[in-house]
């Protein structure tokens, strides 16, 4: 009888590591599927991702997404949201720019789930880097604050998410925190640029 609960229990065991193996290589095999596909459609024609604006606030939305999910495409998203809100500004006032920073925003922080499913896979993918261990360091000692704050920041903030899902971070939580602060950076510098230009129009003629 105890051989048999013996080898139930190391059958048990056995099954728990395997799972445990599986699911990160899982999870890292749907973030290289995602990049890559991702690559394929825009990273080699950039110009279908700028197509989208024709759908304007989805299009934001998507824009947003996409650019976000992979840091193939760093820094396109905010100019092309940047010149939809001064394109919708003279039609639309403030809320078409207000409109699309929300959109984006939200996209976003969406996008910015394949950088925490990377984390999540293993942490030997960042183990041993400086800004891993800082970012790292900042999140176990404040955790939420360090997610809102640096999620305002407009670059480099895949790293935050890729630490987030290696210390295992409430994903909800992630998600939720990274929203709420890229919709503040995404709506402030879409409506400021759109009221920056108008400003601007009168000096060039």
């Amino acid at each position: 009888m105890d051989k048999t609960a013996s080898h139930d229990r190391r059958a048990k065991g056995k099954q728990v590591r395997l799972g445990n193996k599986i699911i990160p290589i899982s999870t890292l095999l749907l973030v290289i599927a995602i990049t890559a596909s991702i690559y394929f459609v825009y990273g080699r024609y950039p110009e279908r991702l700028v197509e989208l604006k024709t759908y304007t606030y989805g299009g934001a939305f998507l824009i947003s997404l996409i650019g976000n999910a992979t840091i193939i495409l760093p820094g396109a998203v905010l100019v092309i949201l940047a010149n939809m809100g001064i394109v919708l500004h003279p039609t639309t006032g403030p809320i078409g720019p207000i409109m699309v920073g929300l959109a984006g925003g939200v996209g976003a922080a969406i996008g910015e789930i394949t950088g925490y499913m990377v984390g999540y896979s293993g942490r030997t993918i960042v183990l041993g880097q400086k800004r891993y261990a800082r970012v790292e360091g900042w999140l176990r000692k404040w955790g939420a604050m360090t997610i809102f704050l640096l999620s305002i920041a407009p670059l480099l903030f895949d790293l935050v998410g890729i630490t987030a899902g290696t210390i295992r971070f409430p994903l909800w939580k992630f998600i939720l925190l990274c929203c709420v602060g890229r919709v503040i950076l995404y709506v402030s510098l879409v409506l400021g640029a759109a009221l920056g230009w108008e400003a601007l129009l009168p000096y060039l003629g």
